[in-house]
């Protein structure tokens, strides 16, 4: 029971090493970020991983916002009003905010990430930077609308894919592992922004748990067959490494194809 898997990359950032490795890094070259949401799909049926943000978010943190993440799921074609499982890997603003652009989805989440949300931390502002205290809201409203499934660890969405915890960079952030026709990826989310964070072990500058951050890529590293099934969060090597959906080149690649050579 295989997936075709789709990275949409909506947003950039220009960035320097110095902002991406806890204790900063001695070759302070660029080192810009992107942006992503995907999709897996099967049979006319589609589940989405993450919803980004919207373009009063991205002008409000300097991001440079391409296109509205949801509204390209249509690129591929994906209703958003007919997809009925989102998964939020976690909820800081660029994976939860656009959300209310789904009509009748339901909104898988570890149950610990609401908790560390709407809890004593966000006391601390260093912490409460990385949300947006609507999306935290319009979650909360969903779950009044019986819109939210809440999971406590691993868990199966369906044949062939699997939420599996990994906090850290976050209290609640889970990943994701899908049966594709090269084997299983697991899209990481944040357990790892880049590439080089799993590979040298250095740890991203947002973080609540930096024990936990680590033990992440050991996570990424077991649910995997090959660090090449390891698919990380927000490196533009990504829209590089994959095959371009064709005529969406820039846009989207096709995960559940071998990386190029």
């Amino acid at each position: 029971m295989t997936w075709k898997v789709y990275a949409l990359r909506y947003a950039m950032r220009d960035a320097r090493r110095h902002e991406h490795f806890i204790g900063g890094d001695p070759h302070d070259a660029p080192m810009p970020m992107d942006y992503f949401v995907w999709a897996m799909v099967r049979d006319g049926q589609a589940i989405v991983l993450d919803t980004g943000f919207t373009e009063p978010v991205a002008r409000k943190r300097a991001r440079t916002w391409l296109r509205c993440p949801v509204d390209s799921l249509r690129l591929l074609g994906v209703d958003p009003d007919a997809v009925e499982d989102v998964v939020i890997s976690h909820l800081h603003y660029d994976h939860v905010g656009t959300f209310h652009k789904f009509a009748r989805a339901r909104f898988h989440l570890q149950e610990a990430e609401m908790h560390y949300a709407c809890g004593h931390y966000m006391k601390h502002r260093k912490l409460r930077h990385s949300f947006e205290v609507e999306d935290v809201a319009g979650i909360i409203r969903m779950t009044y609308a019986d819109r939210v499934v809440f999971h406590d660890g691993d868990a199966e969405l369906a044949p062939g894919i699997t939420l599996h915890v990994a906090p850290g960079h976050s209290a609640g952030l889970q990943c994701v592992r899908v049966a594709t026709e090269r084997g299983q990826v697991v899209l990481a989310s944040d357990v790892t922004h880049y590439y080089e964070h799993m590979e040298t072990g250095r740890p991203y500058t947002t973080v609540f748990h930096v024990g936990g951050l680590l033990d992440g890529f050991d996570r990424l590293r077991a649910l995997a067959p090959s660090p090449a099934h390891i698919v990380p969060g927000h490196d533009p090597e990504v829209m590089r490494r994959y095959p371009a959906v064709p005529g969406l080149a820039g846009i989207a690649v096709e995960l559940h194809r071998d990386p190029i050579a």
